[in-house]
């Protein structure tokens, strides 16, 4: 049952699966709702936590039109909701959302017990022309210079990139359903100002005091080499607090294309942290 939250700017859409244990709230990145935790959030609530998963800014059942969409907004979204579901929270994030849990963290300590970054657009993205030689990535990128622009078919070519076989049995259906979401007015233009927002979470990778669980995707095809972006954001947090777990096969949605893979290692990442 989708439930509604006004912030300032908008209105937050959330729903919530398990009733007791612990809470988590999870985010997705742009151009997708929360339907991307389909097969994550139930795996998470059975193991005992209360799990929240957020329309993003501008996605989903979100309200469309926002005065702005940073990642220090999407940290403040995050931040009302735990405040709202009676925090504090495990944050996971997604992509843009990864870096918005570390604002999240660095600027709300006493809410964020644990942090786990999904493919996290954390750093500022350095790009270099050689990037280009990785065929993967120049596919991507000239993808992403379509969505720029406001394509909608440029963005489903890239999700198609981003997501390698093996792909969920539902994985038509959902790329209609991000279609159709971006059909509705103002969604488009939420994507493009996202996609263009100012990288303004590597900052505070110093300043997080909670631990930190960073997963990527060996194929991911937004980094020439994601191992080595999930090595620098780990090596920019304070000592001992960051863990890389990286899944070979998988691109830039691990938790769609291996749900039980990245449950697995949430919830390891978080009995240790209890340990």
């Amino acid at each position: 049952m989708t439930e509604f939250l006004d912030v300032d700017g908008g209105t937050l859409a959330y729903e919530t699966t398990g009733t007791s244990g612990p809470l988590m709230v999870l985010v997705p990145g742009i151009g997708n709702s929360r339907d991307a935790y389909r097969f994550l959030a139930p795996a998470l609530a059975e193991a005992g936590y209360r799990v929240a998963t957020v329309d993003l800014r501008g996605c989903g059942e979100s309200s469309a039109t926002w005065p702005s969409y940073t990642r220090t907004d999407i940290a403040g979204d995050m931040i009302a909701v735990v405040k709202h579901l009676g925090g504090p929270a495990v944050i996971v994030g997604h992509s843009i959302s990864g870096g918005a849990a570390t604002i999240a963290a660095a600027t709300a300590p006493s809410l964020v017990t644990a942090l786990v970054e999904l493919a996290p657009f954390t750093r500022k993205v350095e790009f270099s022309l050689r990037d280009l030689r990785v065929a993967r990535y120049r596919r991507a990128a000239l993808a992403m210079a379509g969505v720029a622009l406001g394509s909608r078919r440029q963005w489903r070519r890239y999700l198609e990139i981003a997501m390698p076989e093996p792909r969920p049995a539902d994985w038509s259906a959902s790329l209609d359903r991000i279609d159709a979401m971006l059909r509705e007015p103002g969604r488009m233009k939420a994507l493009q100002k996202q996609l263009n927002s100012a990288a303004d979470a590597g900052a505070q990778l110093g300043n997080v005091r909670c631990p930190v669980l960073v997963v990527q995707g060996g194929l991911d095809p937004d980094w020439t080499s994601p191992v080595a972006e999930g090595e620098a954001i780990v090596s920019a947090l304070p000592a001992g607090l960051g863990r890389l777990d990286v899944i070979p096969g998988a691109g830039h949605y691990p938790h769609v294309q291996c749900p039980a893979e990245v449950a697995a290692m949430i919830l390891a990442f978080l009995e240790s942290v209890r340990a």
